[in-house]
């Protein structure tokens, strides 16, 4: 396996980071419906925490975005809004160093609960995050209403 390392990102890396957003979006099929910048991340950084995924040569090959949140059942949580890898590199385990990375701090601050989405014909993702033992909840809907300052 190639050198892979963890850490935070910077503003330095939100271009990079919106290009994989673009990227995931591509794959979801949905790319029309990011509307995120580069500068509204710089401004919205107190919102978020990412990490980044980097081979030797600096080169970033995935990211993990999350957020803290606070569920009514269980309490504190960490939210994994997105994990992805860049299309060539998957297979080769950086994938799971974002998630092991992103339980480390989940225990790390006491959490109670990790959640994510994934879609539902996602087989790869899927089958990662069962073997993982994540319990993959197809009962619930998503309810998404998006606001308009105009």
């Amino acid at each position: 396996m190639m050198k892979t390392t963890i850490r935070k990102a910077t503003e330095a890396d939100f271009p990079a980071i919106l290009e994989m957003i673009k990227e995931l979006a591509k794959f979801e099929k949905a790319p029309e419906k990011v509307t995120n910048t580069a500068e509204q991340m710089n401004t919205e950084k107190d919102f978020f925490k990412c990490f980044i995924a980097e081979n030797q040569d600096k080169q970033i090959m995935g990211f993990a975005l999350y957020f803290f949140a606070y569920y009514t059942w269980v309490g504190k949580s960490l939210y994994l809004d997105d994990i992805y890898v860049k299309e060539e590199l998957r297979g080769k385990g950086v994938g799971t160093m974002l998630l092991k990375k992103i339980f480390e701090v989940a225990k790390k601050e006491k959490c109670k609960r990790i959640r994510w989405q994934v879609l539902n014909w996602n087989t790869p993702a899927i089958e990662l995050y069962e073997k993982i033992g994540a319990n993959v909840d197809n009962e619930w809907l998503n309810c998404d209403f998006h606001i308009s300052f105009s």
